[in-house]
């Protein structure tokens, strides 16, 4: 249907699981890519296979912890494609499911620079070149964690609260600009990133998972995407500042 011709969108952690999902949904929709992602092994393989597809694409390896890589990425998208109109803030890190009494402050520092600051980097740099076309798409991924309380770790709960609280600001501030921000809150997704967790703090989960049994089911990264795809589009022109909970009617219970 083309609902993203023309568009041009940056997605951070783009090379694997949600992030990946997004970029081959919005390139169904006809929008051009910006990969950018800290696995380099990862990023090369997802580029070339969407180039294999004719899809315009480029790749950059980003660390989003790191300023510079994030002006990097947005100055490179806009010397590539003349613009920028949807940035996906994917990219981001588990905490071990420690609970608050066994938090390490490498672990907090860790996530909250990524998960938290990583977004913010982001948004600070893109933006200006919003503000300036008179529009523009932010999507933050949050969780579950970031709309109630005793589902994840207590860094990841705090660091995608932190998410939730920049969406909203941002589309309160920025919205009269023509600039929508709005996020997407999953429970479990089947991704390999919940997949590998290991080194875990076994009380933590202990606390997080007692009402999984609750949760109809896990849900696929291709879900994930199409409300990403929705919040991206036109569709959603009258949805801004919102985040939507991604669990089957888990966190209704």
């Amino acid at each position: 249907m083309n609902r993203l011709a023309g568009k041009v969108a940056i997605i951070t952690g783009g090379a694997n699981g949600i992030g990946k999902a997004i970029a081959t949904r919005f390139a169904q929709e006809g929008a051009k890519l910006v990969i950018a992602d800290f696995n380099e092994e990862a990023l090369h393989a997802t580029v070339e296979d969407f180039k294999s597809q004719g899809v315009e694409t480029l790749g950059l390896k980003v660390n989003v912890a790191i300023e510079e890589d994030i002006q990097k990425m947005v100055d490179e998208t806009v010397a590539t494609f003349s613009q920028v109109n949807i940035l996906v803030n994917c990219a981001g890190v588990l905490d071990k499911m420690q609970a608050a009494h066994n938090v390490e402050d490498d672990i907090w520092n860790r996530i909250m620079d990524i998960n938290v600051g990583g977004i913010m980097r982001s948004i600070r740099k893109v933006l200006p070149y919003f503000q300036a076309q008179g529009s523009g798409v932010i999507l933050n991924l949050s969780s579950i964690a970031g709309l109630t309380g005793g589902r994840g770790g207590f860094t990841y709960t705090a660091a995608k609260h932190a998410v939730t609280g920049m969406t909203k600001n941002i589309a309160s501030h920025y919205g009269p600009q023509g600039i929508r921000c709005n996020g997407i809150a999953p429970a479990a997704v089947e991704t390999g990133l919940t997949a590998s967790m290991d080194g875990m703090d076994m009380e933590g989960l202990q606390y997080a998972t007692r009402g999984v049994s609750l949760m109809p089911r896990a849900g696929k990264p291709e879900e994930i995407a199409d409300i990403a795809l929705f919040l991206a589009s036109n569709e959603s022109s009258y949805v801004n500042g919102v985040v939507i909970a991604a669990d089957a009617g888990w966190s209704a219970y």
